[in-house]
């Protein structure tokens, strides 16, 4: 493996890293504040990486090298302990809690997608002549092309998170938002068919088609917000 990929997976993992970091610690500070504290006492309400890492070691970190060294790019998961019954007494609650993983993706895209504004008045990024995952923008000069490639991947990794993530199939996010707007009665039911691991498995199968078709044209309706114009397709 050459210097430059090597130098590109450490940036990958980083960014992956931290970005799966803040959307757990997302759910455990928003389930702590809204009563349940198990993911506060197993120390999740952190952006330290290691608590969530040794919880999810496979999905932090085997995964995530494995997929680089097989694709070029990075996938793979953590997550944060809760109790089911304080999600099945209090569904909207529950659906709060789940909402602020994908939010914490959300506003790292937002934070990057300013940060990237910035540099291009400062006249140190330019948009890219090709745009793709890892080159949102780019860098004028050696350090600021340097700067370019772990920005561009939080932006384009966290607005992967973040939809994916919002997909309403189970096990995903977007599967327990749901309830919190069912009444009290269908929320309970929801939660209960949501614990079946038969429809885990077949709603990852099925985000997994699916998200395809939304993730191509949802980054290049991002390209064309962040450069009005620019004409990305």
């Amino acid at each position: 493996m050459d210097p430059h990929t090597l130098v590109l997976g450490l940036t990958w993992f980083v960014v992956f890293i931290f970005s799966t970091t803040l959307h757990e610690a997302g759910h455990a500070f928003a389930a702590h504040k809204l009563g349940d504290s198990t993911a506060y006492e197993g120390g999740q309400v952190s952006l330290n990486p290691w608590p969530h890492i040794r919880r999810e070691p496979f999905g932090m970190v085997i995964v995530p090298i494995a997929s680089f060294a097989l694709n070029g790019w990075m996938m793979g998961w953590a997550s944060a302990p809760y109790n089911p019954e304080w999600a099945h007494r209090y569904p909207k609650r529950a659906a709060l809690m789940a909402a602020a993983g994908p939010a914490a993706n959300l506003l790292l895209v937002l934070i990057s997608g300013l940060a990237i504004r910035a540099g291009m008045a400062a006249g140190v990024f330019a948009p890219p002549e090709v745009a793709n995952f890892t080159t949102v923008t780019a860098g004028i000069g050696p350090a600021w092309g340097a700067a370019a490639a772990p920005l561009s991947i939080l932006f384009s990794l966290n607005l992967v998170l973040f939809a994916f993530n919002l997909l309403p199939l189970p096990p995903l996010d977007g599967s327990a938002i749901l309830p919190g707007f069912m009444s009290d009665e269908m929320a309970a039911r929801f939660h209960a068919l949501l614990r079946q691991p038969m429809f885990s498995l077949l709603g990852l199968l099925a985000a997994w088609k699916v998200f395809p078709y939304i993730s191509g044209p949802l980054q290049t309706l991002a390209l064309n917000l962040l450069y009005p114009g620019a004409g990305y397709h």
